[in-house]
């Protein structure tokens, strides 16, 4: 059965209905901030608005609808924000191969031949609105990240126009949602401002029954808890509010004011303090780059890596003794290793001899064996493995007709001198 995307997606991301909402991997702390917002707000509407209802007989119960309205208001955006796709780039399957170089590199040192080489830039410089800006390739994405995207390490995700990541609402801060986070804390601190604006007012007609600041507190306790726990909000969403109104007048991100701050670089994005507003408020938001509800589409067989062919002048040179330093060191180790495979037999057969016999010469088995102390014979031996490997291509090794003669013809001495010896 075919899978959907979400089913197999490699981000850290949670989905609900199929794949139609995206939240990030920390999304249960958005029930905190849902107790947050609800709490206060059905305290403030049951004990504190409904007495004000009473008490201003033709505004009182527009109080308690604005109320609600207005905390149902943070409570869409909220979801719009947390339930939404921040600007994820799709991840690719394989590098981009129109960005790969092969070049040749040596080693003088080793005396070997040119090998072919994988160069990858890891960055890349775009021009945006005139100015360099330098991208960055991701190995976790493997793709060039357009400018002003950054990896979140907490979705594990691309995510164009990268702000943050908000522990609080459990999703990146991105292109196609960042308008809806600036209006979600924005609007919780309107909403901290007419909840303690209202609590304050209730205590301040009590106070007019009362006389005395004391008594109207003891009459009314949830207004001074709604008083206080508004004003520690402000100074979070309130702060939060002042500083994204400073970044979107700049055209900035929190990422990049907090890692470009002390370079005093120019912002190639700051398009004055009208249009910055209108880019971010005025602007149709991009479609999302994903449809996680689909069915996971199959991948084109990729195509073969390219094969370095060897050149006309490889082969000529090949065919010629080119290269002849590192052909000649190949076969005088091919020539040692036969050297060293006959004489370790050797050892072995005198071992043997020694056990069976201890009378039966000791030096007498190199004799017997074929491998005299004929210089010209083991000569013979080295110069034709030496020309052995001369006819090499791509690494395979061909050894002459009659190096392989003589290998057999030292073999059968070897046996005949075993059954000769077991006779004896």
């Amino acid at each position: 059965m075919a899978k959907r995307v979400y089913q197999v997606w490699k981000g850290s991301n949670k989905f609900l209905l199929g794949g139609r909402l995206i939240f990030g991997p920390d999304a249960k702390s958005l029930v905190v901030t849902l107790l947050l917002i609800l709490v206060p707000v059905i305290l403030f509407c049951t004990l504190v608005a409904r007495k004000l209802i009473d008490e201003i007989p033709d505004g009182g119960f527009a109080i308690l609808v604005v109320a609600i309205v207005f905390t149902i208001h943070v409570l869409v955006l909220l979801l719009c924000t947390s339930a939404r796709d921040p600007g994820i780039i799709p991840r690719n399957s394989h590098p981009p191969e129109e960005e790969f170089c092969y070049e040749s590199s040596a080693s003088a040192e080793a005396g070997g031949r040119q090998t072919p080489s994988l160069q990858f830039p890891r960055t890349k410089e775009v021009i945006v609105n005139g100015y360099p800006v330098r991208v960055k390739y991701c190995d976790t994405c493997m793709l060039y990240r357009p400018p002003r995207c950054s990896h979140c390490s907490i979705c594990n995700n691309c995510v164009e126009r990268f702000d943050h990541h908000c522990p609080w609402v459990g999703q990146c801060i991105g292109m196609r949602n960042y308008r809806y986070f600036f209006l979600f804390v924005s609007s919780s601190t309107i909403l901290c401002i007419f909840v303690f604006a209202m609590s304050a007012l209730h205590i301040k007609f009590i106070f007019d029954d009362k006389g005395t600041v004391w008594k109207a507190m003891r009459e009314s306790p949830i207004s001074v808890v709604l008083m206080a726990y508004c004003f520690i909000s402000l100074w979070f969403v309130g702060g939060l509010t002042g500083f994204h109104l400073y970044l979107i007048g700049t055209n900035q991100t929190t990422y990049e004011n907090f890692r470009y701050r002390a370079d005093n670089r120019l912002n190639a994005y700051d398009l004055g303090c009208l249009k910055n507003f209108l880019e971010v408020f005025c602007t149709k938001i991009k479609p999302s780059r994903n449809d996680f509800h689909a069915y996971v589409r199959e991948d084109p067989p990729r195509p073969p890596p390219p094969r370095m062919v060897p050149t006309v002048e490889e082969e000529e040179a090949d065919d010629h003794g080119g290269d002849r330093r590192a052909k000649v060191e190949d076969d005088l180790e091919i020539g040692d290793d036969i050297l060293k495979i006959s004489q370790r037999r050797n050892f072995e057969v005198e071992e043997i001899r020694s056990r069976g016999s201890e009378s039966l010469p000791r030096n007498s088995s190199e004799v017997d064996l074929g491998l005299s102390s004929d210089p010209q014979q083991l000569a013979g031996i080295r110069s034709e493995t030496r020309h052995s490997s001369w006819g090499r291509r791509s690494g395979n090794l061909e050894i002459s007709p009659e190096v392989l003669a003589g290998n057999s013809m030292v073999t059968e001495n070897r046996n005949h001198n075993t059954r000769k010896e077991e006779h004896q």
